[in-house]
């Protein structure tokens, strides 16, 4: 069988594919997967406004002082908490919570150890990683969720929402 070779066929495939649609890919947040999403869906609508920095460190500790009034297991299983959040944060509740049993420490004292607790570098005991992703607000209102993590096993989360009152954001519920 004797097949014959069509230049023309094969350009009109070859512009064809160079016409296609490609996927973009588009970072919700530093921790959500990346997502796909087809350039064949319709425009999406003009981004609503993000919450300011202030707002975001207000809604963080508002979430954090929250989470540390917790108990996360009174049986001294863990050695410290590390917050995900940056220096001046951890360093405001460090000092709001001086006392705070477990101690909270900075992130760059943890061991990160894939499938097990995290570790105290300073005391090679297990510990506790809290962390809180909050979403773009809506008029005054802002919903965040604030996790803990203390290895694959002891992972969770509240869904918050917090409503701003002046320059303060104060917890409404908390699910």
């Amino acid at each position: 069988m004797k097949m014959r070779f069509f230049p023309a066929l094969l350009l009109a495939l070859a512009v064809a594919s160079c016409a296609t649609d490609r996927e973009k890919i588009v970072f919700l947040s530093d921790n959500n997967p990346a997502k796909h999403i087809s350039n064949d869906l319709p425009p999406v609508a003009p981004h609503k406004k993000s919450l300011e920095q202030q707002d975001r460190i207000k809604v963080d500790l508002e979430i954090f002082g929250w989470l540390l009034q917790r108990h996360f297991g009174d049986d001294g299983a863990y050695s410290a908490i590390f917050l995900q959040a940056d220096d001046a944060e951890t360093a405001a509740l460090m000092k709001h919570y001086p006392a705070h049993v477990p101690p909270i420490k900075p992130l760059q004292r943890v061991e990160l150890r894939p499938g097990k607790s995290p570790l105290d570098r300073d005391t090679g005991r297990p510990a506790m990683i809290l962390s809180v992703d909050a979403l773009d607000p809506e008029d005054a209102t802002v919903e965040a969720i604030g996790k803990w993590c203390a290895g694959d096993a002891v992972t969770g989360f509240y869904t918050f929402t917090l409503r701003k009152s002046g320059d303060e954001w104060h917890i409404e519920s908390v699910k």
